[in-house]
């Protein structure tokens, strides 16, 4: 399908998900540009009495676990809560648009450019793409949707983005288990606390890596012995690679297609999967005339925007990319970006 043509189609709305590249604006807006109001219930001063018991336990217990003392109180000394995170983190809008309004907010034409000249000219991605099974023009799509190839990764402290959501106790588990994970990091050098920047939510780096992922998956992949996901080309997709074939990404086979849909076929979603042929038997059909899988390939039916609307069917790496970011709408805009990459 050609891009310019599909960016203008409209139709139902359907609640989505924001992408990482999202959650990376300026400081003081937010995910939809709203501003973000600084919560006064927490300043961004010391004394506020739930942070410090908070921080207070949690330097007792990670010092229980085995923790340098030394580590923590370097790291965690005169931190206050970052009322701008908290903003963010209990408004989380999302956004009501068309697939194709939500396309056109991740892509345009400069951006497809840029990503064929980088497909074009990284000489690595070849070797990446036999060691992965991951093609290059996926790789290359994630790192334009996350982060624009590494224009913006965000500017928030991931220690006190970690630690400020710890202590308001909502995702405490969570928050407390990515605060390990930085600590982690830059306890065995691998980064400094200056370079642990992210969005408000934690995701550093051209990967938009929480750290914990970093510590997991992260690859050195240009061999300099750092898995430098700031500010080496070779780590950042290699990285990616990685990310997605854990997730069960499967050599050699697509994320899915555009198609179109006869009246009274239901589009169920990806949760209901058939054999690809019996939705060619129902009169489902490629919109490219020519089916990307075999006939028993597992197959699911989205129509994002409700009957009437943009179909597509989508395949077994479609939930690879979705473990990337669970949005439909944005494992549907990478896919369809990695091919126009491709084209």
């Amino acid at each position: 399908m050609d891009r310019r043509l599909f960016i203008r189609l409209s139709g139902a709305s359907m609640a989505v998900g924001l992408p990482q590249t999202a959650l990376a604006q300026a400081p003081s807006v937010g995910p939809d540009g709203v501003p973000v109001p600084v919560d006064p219930a927490w300043p961004q001063t010391s004394g506020d009495p739930v942070f410090e018991a908070w921080s207070a336990d949690f330097k007792s217990r990670a010092v229980a676990g085995g923790w340098s003392s030394e580590l923590l109180t370097r790291e965690l000394a005169g931190l206050t809560p970052d009322p701008r995170v908290l903003g963010l983190d209990r408004r989380q809008p999302e956004l009501s648009k068309p697939i194709g309004d939500y396309i056109r907010g991740v892509v345009a034409d400069d951006r497809i450019a840029m990503g064929q000249s980088r497909r074009a000219s990284l000489s690595f991605l070849s070797s990446m793409e036999e060691r992965f099974g991951v093609p290059s023009q996926v790789l290359i799509a994630i790192w334009g949707v996350e982060t624009g190839f590494g224009a913006v990764m965000g500017q928030y402290d991931v220690i006190r983005s970690m630690a400020t959501l710890a202590a308001q106790g909502r995702r405490r588990a969570w928050a407390e288990a990515q605060l390990f994970g930085a600590l982690r990091i830059i306890s065995t050098g691998e980064a400094t606390r200056e370079q642990l920047r992210g969005s408000w939510a934690g995701a550093m780096g051209q990967t938009q890596f929480l750290p914990e992922t970093y510590v997991s998956t992260a690859l050195d992949f240009d061999g300099d012995g750092r898995r430098d996901i700031w500010n080496s080309k070779a780590v950042v997709l290699g990285s990616i690679a990685n990310y997605l074939a854990k997730s069960g990404w499967r050599a050699g086979e697509t994320w899915g297609q555009p198609v179109s849909i006869p009246p009274g076929v239901p589009a169920a979603g990806r949760d209901s999967k058939r054999a690809l042929a019996e939705w060619a038997r129902l009169g489902v059909k490629p919109a490219s005339g020519r089916w990307a899988a075999s006939g028993d390939t597992a197959a699911a039916l989205l129509a994002p925007d409700g009957a009437g609307g943009e179909a597509f069917m989508v395949f077994n790496n479609f939930a690879a990319i979705r473990r990337y970011n669970p949005s439909d709408f944005y494992a549907i805009a990478v896919g369809l970006i990695g091919d126009w990459v491709l084209s």
